[in-house]
């Protein structure tokens, strides 16, 4: 068997210069560009992390604004939480950190 009797038995179609252009086409695109679908797929999962991330920000951002908006509104909420957040002290007073010991293996 010849090669010109083996590519005979290849349909017309497979044989055209449109299918083989086309074909090396979708190879190239597939496998070497620098945007082949691997690197599209990689891109969608990098998009979908940061959609959650930016969620959750958001999220943040109304408590802490909710938060904002509370201490702001009291002068005893904003004193505690003065006091507890940046060790604030009023003056006179003695303020002690305690700050709990690491175990000893």
């Amino acid at each position: 068997m010849s090669f010109s009797d083996a590519f005979s038995r290849v349909p017309r179609f497979l044989r055209s210069f449109y299918f083989l252009a086309g074909l090396g086409f979708l190879v190239w695109m597939f496998v070497f560009d620098a945007n082949d679908f691997v690197k599209q797929y990689d891109m969608y999962a990098k998009w979908q992390e940061l959609r959650t991330d930016k969620e959750y920000y958001l999220r943040e951002i109304d408590k802490v604004k909710k938060d904002r908006a509370e201490l702001l509104s009291s002068p005893e909420l904003l004193e505690k939480f003065a006091r507890e957040k940046y060790i604030m002290k009023r003056p006179g007073e003695d303020v002690f950190v305690l700050v709990p010991q690491e175990k000893q293996d």
